[in-house]
């Protein structure tokens, strides 16, 4: 027997698994770039507090990939390191950032939702277990989002309301990175 089938005879993670666990990392990618585009924005247009909460959750996507990437590689899978392409640049206000957060955060819990649903279904308890990080992490990011976005609602953009905006979202910001350690 050679190496490589040696090798390929003590995997245990699914090709199907392997595939969706890839899709997964290129989603968890794609939303690193995406807040770091979105930072970089809010960064040019003067909101301070924006631009940190988005650095933030730009470092804490890749760390989501880069988890995903080790879990797959030690299951005998073999992680592949997307393509990230289309990154959008600008954005038409602070507003319109947070409420393509939420849609993005709540098409990244779907997608683990039905990773969720395969590892059960083809019985692959590893996987299962390894991903309930992930749904506990994506209950925290919508609510999450779902603050910042009423924050618009609430405290209005008129006058100095998108500076106050700001500000909250600093302390969210705060709550987030106080999160992380």
């Amino acid at each position: 027997m050679k190496a490589r089938e040696i090798v390929t005879l003590q995997r245990s993670l699914l090709h199907d698994t392997e595939k969706l666990l890839n899709q997964q990392i290129e989603m968890e990618g794609k939303s690193s770039a995406y807040y770091l585009s979105m930072a970089s924005w809010c960064h040019m247009m003067g909101y301070a507090n924006a631009s940190k909460y988005l650095y933030v959750h730009a470092d804490e996507e890749r760390m989501h990939m880069m988890k995903l990437f080790h879990y797959v590689n030690e299951a005998g899978g073999h992680a592949i390191q997307p393509e990230i392409t289309g990154v959008r640049h600008n954005f038409n206000s602070l507003r319109e950032v947070f409420e393509l957060i939420l849609e993005h955060e709540i098409k990244v819990t779907k997608s683990i939702n039905l990773i969720v649903d395969h590892a059960f279904s083809a019985k692959d308890f590893a996987t299962f277990s390894f991903m309930q990080w992930y749904v506990t992490e994506q209950r925290e990011e919508e609510t999450l989002a779902r603050r910042a976005l009423e924050l618009f609602d609430i405290i209005g953009e008129e006058g100095v309301g998108l500076w106050t905006i700001d500000q909250e979202l600093g302390k969210l910001h705060d709550k987030t990175a106080g999160n992380q350690q």
